[in-house]
């Protein structure tokens, strides 16, 4: 199943400037699957793409086959956002797509990702946000009020 999903899903990395890669808590074999999923992420993704590795399930804490440490650990040593979630109950959910979002807007801020770049994975949504941002980033030059 995993070769199959990874085979079709390479190309939604492309130019991506966000990556979710969720695992179940409740299942070993989607926890060791990460590692290519990551390098498949960081291979095939913009440079600066923001990855959030998300543990869904929360509510299955009876059933839990990866401790919350051991992909604390992962997530730390790859230099990862982390999460624990639950789809069911909804508790996370929406912290982690905002927490994955402001990270990305960090990133714009800062540089890091540019949305005027082809494949930054990121691009405004209209000429006319386009244009009030080249204003913005022109220096002003100073007229005088004319009442013409």
């Amino acid at each position: 199943m995993f070769l199959c999903c990874r085979s079709v899903t390479r190309s939604y990395y492309r130019g991506a400037a966000g990556a979710l890669l969720v695992y179940d808590i409740t299942s070993r074999e989607t926890y060791n699957a990460l590692t290519n999923w990551l390098t498949d992420a960081r291979t095939l993704a913009s440079p600066n793409i923001v990855i959030v590795l998300v543990g869904n399930k929360k509510d299955l804490e009876a059933e839990r086959e990866v401790t919350f440490m051991e992909a604390s650990r992962f997530a730390q040593e790859n230099e990862l956002m982390f999460l624990e979630t639950s789809a069911l109950t909804g508790e996370n959910v929406e912290e982690t797509f905002l927490k994955c979002a402001r990270s990305i807007l960090t990133k714009i801020e800062s540089g890091e990702l540019d949305p005027e770049r082809m494949g930054s994975g990121i691009q405004y949504g209209d000429a006319l946000r386009r244009m009030h941002r080249q204003e913005k980033l022109q220096p002003q030059t100073s007229r005088p009020d004319c009442a013409c």
